[in-house]
């Protein structure tokens, strides 16, 4: 058998195995697994907008939160290994196409390599915690966000790194909301399967979640672009600083609530994408 011919067996393998029901399995686990963090993350951000301030509200919390519970370490290796599913499905999207008719553009393609750095970062960190490594999962989002930010601006162009990175990620959350606000999900989900409340019931969590969720991204690379332009990189805040930010407004601490429950009503779009995402 030839070279060509071997090349194609192999890829034609590897492409049923990403079609495979174990990968599909382990894509929708995986969103139960996001769903689970953002419920907790939210939960404490409402702790914080109600005076209870002592829990930082992001990742290192959250799995805090988990190992406290009965079975705790069981459940901290379960959301980590559904996070690596989550990572593997996003990186056989990259290699193969996503769902629908475009997902075999090369823009599609990138987004999904991009999204499989991130759960892949994510699942190591919940997997440190869980080994008690002391991983980055266990440690506070605002600190390591200005060390992160300290050591990029030590770099040549270290400033304009961190700005357009800031920059990045604050479009990011932009481009988030407005296409949760927009409703652009539904071209991911098994529409024909949501009927009456339950229809109403995905939008609302999809739209509130969507957008809760990319207000926080915005203004965290507000930080950061902010830290860039002063050249102080303790301006630049984690998840848990960001959402304390939303209490000093002139809303007060009901801003950080809407915020608060909008992240845990993306905990609950997660498991609705668990369970009617095209994989």
């Amino acid at each position: 058998m030839g070279t060509a011919a071997l090349g194609r067996r192999g890829k034609l393998r590897a492409r049923q195995a990403s079609d495979s029901s174990a990968l599909e399995a382990a894509a929708r686990w995986g969103f139960v697994a996001r769903g689970v963090l953002y419920l907790l993350v939210g939960g404490l951000a409402l702790r914080i907008a109600f005076g209870d301030g002592g829990q930082e509200a992001d990742r290192g919390g959250a799995l805090t939160e988990v190992a406290a519970q009965p079975l705790g370490s069981f459940l901290l290796w379960a959301l980590g290994i559904a996070l690596v599913g989550m990572a593997l499905w996003r990186l056989s999207e990259a290699f193969f196409g996503a769902a629908g008719p475009d997902g075999n553009k090369p823009r599609k393609r990138l987004f999904s390599l991009a999204r499989f750095l991130f759960y892949g970062f994510v699942a190591y960190s919940v997997l440190s915690f869980a080994a008690g490594t002391g991983g980055s999962g266990s440690g506070s989002s605002d600190k390591q966000s200005e060390d992160v930010t300290a050591r990029a601006m030590e770099l040549p162009g270290g400033q304009w790194i961190v700005g357009v990175g800031g920059l990045a990620i604050a479009v990011t959350g932009l481009w988030i909301a407005s296409r949760a606000a927009l409703r652009k999900y539904h071209k991911h989900l098994k529409m024909s399967a949501l009927h009456g409340r339950t229809r109403q019931a995905v939008d609302v969590t999809g739209v509130a979640g969507g957008v809760a969720r990319g207000a926080v991204f915005a203004v965290l690379g507000g930080f950061a672009v902010k830290a860039a332009v002063d050249y102080e990189p303790d301006k630049a805040k984690g998840i848990d600083d960001t959402l304390r930010s939303f209490a000093d407004t002139p809303a007060g601490p009901w801003l950080l609530v809407l915020i608060a429950v909008g992240l845990a009503m993306f905990g609950l779009f997660s498991f609705a994408m668990a369970r009617w995402r095209k994989i």
